[in-house]
């Protein structure tokens, strides 16, 4: 008697499980992106990291290159040939940066609070790659989710001209938690002194890594306190990244090692990278 299971074609019978997979809910899929493999963290000085994500796409923060004082150790305007998404949490020159001309020159989105978005498209970024999203709003993209957050901090600056940035009203400014298509979530704090509402965002989205304001006119307590917000409701958090410090920092300015001693002596244990400019690490659980 004829078996139409065992005369079934090999290669289609591999097609139908393939199918039924899909179709019941497994996680096959012809166009995934990438589910394994690590982020990329690049500090190019200042605020501004380039990450690389498992899917190989390019995420940029304030990419401050005009006007940035320590430029010279970092990187040219000219350098960035890729970026996928640039991330601008607020109006100041430091956060806007060169952001216009990258985005003119790659098509990256931005994603960036309401208003600021609005200034952008005035300054002849295409309409279509600026993404507006105020704290509370989410941007899904490419299997790479941004959750857009709070931010204690302004967002408006005045006319720069060094930089020939025209005065910006920039709405509400803004921290990032970025998922990434691994599922490892960072999250950007943007220039936020420490709130309570950090520990709610880490419970709700359990970041992995934390970029922390570091600034030269921080204080130590503050961003310790930060820092003990998201760790409390954060059991992923496992890497701490300094941001918006100078590469030798002035006189005064709170050190790597002065944040280190207020964390000790809150009992958080969490070792912190200190990057130097173009230097980059691997993140991954």
């Amino acid at each position: 008697m004829h078996n139409p299971i065992v005369s079934f074609p090999a290669h289609l019978a591999r097609f139908l499980i393939v199918f039924l997979v899909a179709a019941t809910g497994g996680t096959f899929s012809a166009g995934a992106p990438a589910q394994s493999g690590t982020v990329k963290l690049e500090w190019l000085t200042w605020s501004f990291f380039r990450i690389t994500t498992p899917g190989g796409k390019v995420i940029l923060t304030n990419p401050f290159i005009t006007g940035n004082p320590d430029a010279a150790a970092g990187v040219k305007v000219e350098d960035i040939a890729k970026a996928d998404l640039i991330l601008v949490p607020d109006g100041h020159r430091d956060e806007i940066g060169d952001t216009v001309a990258i985005a003119k020159a790659t098509r990256a989105k931005i994603v960036t609070p309401f208003e600021l978005g609005t200034w952008f498209i005035g300054r002849g970024v295409p309409e279509a790659q600026v993404i507006r999203r105020n704290p509370g709003g989410r941007f899904a993209w490419e299997g790479i989710t941004i959750r857009v957050v709070g931010s204690v901090h302004g967002s408006g600056s005045g006319r720069d001209a060094a930089s020939e940035v025209a005065p910006i009203y920039g709405g509400a400014a803004a921290g990032f938690m970025i998922t990434f298509e691994n599922g490892y979530t960072v999250y950007f704090t943007g220039s936020s002194a420490a709130t309570q509402d950090m520990a709610m965002w880490a419970e709700a989205y359990k970041p992995d890594a934390m970029i922390y304001l570091m600034h030269p006119s921080g204080e130590p307590q503050d961003i310790g306190m930060a820092v003990k917000l998201v760790a409390s409701k954060s059991p992923n958090l496992k890497t701490l990244v300094p941001h918006h410090h100078r590469v030798s920092p002035p006189p005064g300015a709170p050190t790597v090692a002065e944040v280190r001693s207020v964390l000790d002596a809150m009992g958080i244990r969490i070792p912190i990278s200190a990057l130097a400019p173009k230097q980059a690490i691997e993140l991954s659980r």
